[in-house]
């Protein structure tokens, strides 16, 4: 069984690893940064929290329209070039007396940018990796991903502190910057996966073809609706508890990094297919015990359990690569994170809707009970799809790509090997 040692030795994917960690810490320093300005200057909730979170939003656009530049941009460049961009925009962001219109702009614009960005980024890691390692090198970066967040936002709280937020929002620009740096000197150059130039119609071709498939779309649906309704009942922890919000999350947080850990490194390749269904149904199962408005200690519990099975989506996400022609592995790819963050959002608002009407207790309970269903409806699809899988090349073979998503002449596929079979 492959190691974390063995992934980092992997030629690339230290810089890449370097260059997501450095964004993560950039964007969540920068995005409590602005939401503390944004509401210190209107004094609305609903304002603060769209300047933190409407990016992810913005990201359906970027999904929709611009998507397939993510295999026909050259990565390196494209990495470089969105790290550099963010920090302008971030820059940009702490200029005094900034109308908010221009701010929302920046906003959304980055989150238009960072949709492509995402699946230039899981694409590139899903050539540098050999194919049996490509789920324990999601899972790194999943954990990277949670600690940072975790990091960003303290270290956020306190430079918010010493120096404004608008010196905070400073500091991510630098940040940013050293992740292009660290893009652009780091990565080896590589031509793009895919011949052609990036268009809106390339892109709506290339999602329908995505979404053409049977197995492919609900293994979509299944990265998409349990964890987005999941994330709608994490968006209550505030309401439900004030003065100890906080702890629910950082115990979710916990879960996460757990259950990646456990399921990347550590759960062998012969059972993974067959974990999906029970992570799902394990992810939201807990969340129903918020019905008897459990006390803080049984709520922290329930949380962090609940939590170690979002690495469902490692097991999903490998899944996806072997249904995936190669030329559109990191559209493929980009399509499920923004899917994800999209549905992540109007969960949240749904969740908040019923809690309005009834009370955060009932609220979880409700969103935790339409992920079950939704898990169950899948579930059928999902096992027959695994029973009839055929092995990943066979399905490449069988369906083709559009006739611009090829290969470029003359480029191969370089980086480290095992000689060990795909398994």
């Amino acid at each position: 069984m492959l190691t974390y040692r063995e992934v980092f030795r992997v030629p690339q994917f230290g810089p890449l690893f370097a260059t997501s960690a450095l964004q993560g810490a950039a964007s969540t320093t920068s995005g409590l940064a602005l939401g503390v300005l944004v509401f210190t200057t209107t004094g609305s909730p609903l304002l603060s929290a769209l300047s933190m979170f409407g990016a992810s939003l913005a990201q359906l656009i970027g999904a929709t329209l611009l998507m397939s530049a993510a295999d026909r941009l050259p990565p390196r460049g494209a990495l470089s070039g969105a790290a550099l961009a963010f920090g302008v925009g971030t820059a940009v962001l702490a200029v005094p007396g900034l109308p908010l219109p221009v701010v929302f702009a920046v906003v959304l614009g980055e989150g238009v940018v960072a949709a492509v960005t995402g699946g230039v980024r899981y694409g590139l890691l899903n050539e540098v990796l050999p194919k049996d390692a490509f789920l324990l090198g999601r899972s790194v970066l999943n954990m990277c991903s949670g600690t940072m967040q975790v990091c960003g936002y303290a270290a956020g709280g306190v430079l918010v502190a010493v120096l404004s937020p608008r010196g905070t929002l400073l500091v991510a620009a630098a940040l940013y910057a050293a992740g292009a740096a660290a893009a652009w000197s780091g990565l080896a150059r590589r031509p793009p996966r895919a011949a052609g130039r990036p268009s809106v119609g390339e892109t709506w071709r290339t999602n329908a073809l995505l979404w053409s498939s049977a197995p492919r779309r609900r293994v979509y649906l299944s990265l998409w609706l349990p964890n987005g309704l999941v994330v709608g009942c994490e968006s209550l922890f505030v309401p439900y508890r004030p003065d100890r919000a906080g702890l629910l999350f950082a115990c979710a947080a916990l879960g996460m990094l757990a259950g990646d850990t456990v399921t990347g490194r550590f759960v062998p390749a012969r059972w993974r297919g067959r974990l999906g269904t029970p992570l799902l149904l394990l992810l939201a199962a807990p969340y129903l015990l918020f019905a008897l408005r459990p006390a803080l200690p049984l709520a922290l519990v329930l949380a962090a359990v609940a939590s170690t099975a979002f690495s469902a989506s490692l097991v999903f996400q490998e899944r996806l690569m072997a249904l995936t022609p190669d030329a559109m592995t990191g559209q493929a790819l980009g399509l499920h994170s923004s899917g994800m963050l999209a549905v992540q959002g109007v969960a949240a608002t749904l969740a908040g809707a019923l809690a309005q009407r009834s009370s955060p207790a009932t609220a979880i309970t409700v969103m935790a009970a339409a992920s079950l269903m939704v898990t169950l409806a899948l579930a059928p699809g999902l096992r027959r799809d695994r029973v009839r899988a055929a092995p990943p090349h066979v399905t490449v073979i069988r369906e083709r790509a559009p006739a611009a998503a090829v290969r470029a002449p003359g480029s191969s596929r370089k980086g480290w090997r095992r000689s060990a079979p795909r398994p």
